[in-house]
């Protein structure tokens, strides 16, 4: 049983979100293309005789209950039976409430380091169903996949077992978006013509057809994320001035990608907008992450 580890929990982003109809149950029926990418968190778990505490090196986020890490400990610890305990601490990499899935991310990584932790030996298979409780977003994270179409709630995954490694300029604001009120506020129109998720799907498993993949860009939340958040067309716009194949709102927003061609596009385009972006915007260069996330005993 190991004692001490740490675990990278990275961001993702939606390359296509459409939005099927809403549910008996009030969630929302959707297909979506998940990339995983190499921003990331990154959680520390120290074995503990008793009890379960978090701790956090964003100030302004909640260690209590309502923290989706102390959710899916609690969930193992019911499910499992574990009377043993934990210190975890969570460094804060990934920008809150941006459509990044940093929140779910972080819970995935609870269900497998305590996993490792409390030598509890469940599979991925019973992982997976209990991350599925915790949040739509939360069973992508468990696979070892980069890329997966996500359909249901988003919780039923199936991995594309591509080898595309995607590069991106990430653009973040300062506003913060609720996914719930996103979701609330938006008008989806379900006879609409739209791009299929195969234009996606096909352009990942045949290659690096960038411009392929661009047209095949879709977020049906993009219209509503933006009358919350102007500032996103103001940063698609840039992202489009720079050349940037094709831009989109990742989830819910408030975060914008711009697809580029290559790992110099993207450095070169991240390097014009930083000139001139607002000091509060966030830029990023960011990849699709490919070496499947393992626990590893923490360095010292």
């Amino acid at each position: 049983m190991a004692s001490l580890l740490r675990l990278r929990a990275p961001a993702k982003l939606n390359l296509y979100l459409r939005v099927l109809g809403r549910r008996p149950d009030g969630y929302h029926e959707i297909e979506t293309v998940f990339e995983r990418i190499d921003l990331a968190d990154e959680l520390t778990f120290e074995l503990h005789p008793s009890e379960v505490r978090l701790t956090c090196s964003d100030s302004s986020l909640s260690c209590g209950e309502d923290n989706l890490i102390l959710q899916a400990a609690r969930l193992l610890e019911r499910e499992a039976g574990v009377s043993a305990g934990a210190r975890l601490h969570l460094e804060k990499r990934i920008p809150v409430s941006a459509g990044l899935g940093g929140g779910s991310s972080d819970a995935a990584a609870a269900l497998l380091g305590l996993n490792r932790l409390w030598d509890l030996g469940l599979d991925r298979d019973r992982l997976i169903e209990l991350a599925a409780r915790l949040g739509s977003d939360v069973p992508f994270f468990l696979s070892p996949e980069p890329f997966a179409a996500g359909r249901g709630r988003g919780e039923r995954c199936e991995p594309l077992g591509v080898s595309a490694r995607l590069a991106h300029v990430l653009v973040v604001p300062p506003e913060r978006l609720s996914t719930k009120e996103v979701y609330a506020g938006a008008h989806f129109n379900l006879t609409a013509r739209t791009p299929s998720i195969t234009i996606v799907t096909h352009a990942l498993r045949n290659g690096p057809a960038m411009a392929g993949l661009a047209d095949g860009l879709w977020n049906d939340l993009e219209p509503e994320a933006i009358r919350r958040c102007p500032v996103i067309a103001t940063i698609q716009a840039h992202l489009r001035e720079q050349g940037c194949l094709g831009v989109l709102v990742s989830g819910s927003g408030s975060s914008v990608f711009g697809l580029c061609a290559d790992g110099t596009q993207a450095h070169e385009a991240a390097a014009r907008i930083r000139g001139f972006a607002p000091g509060e915007w966030r830029v990023e260069i960011v990849h699709t992450e490919h070496p499947s996330r393992i626990v590893t005993p923490a360095l010292p």
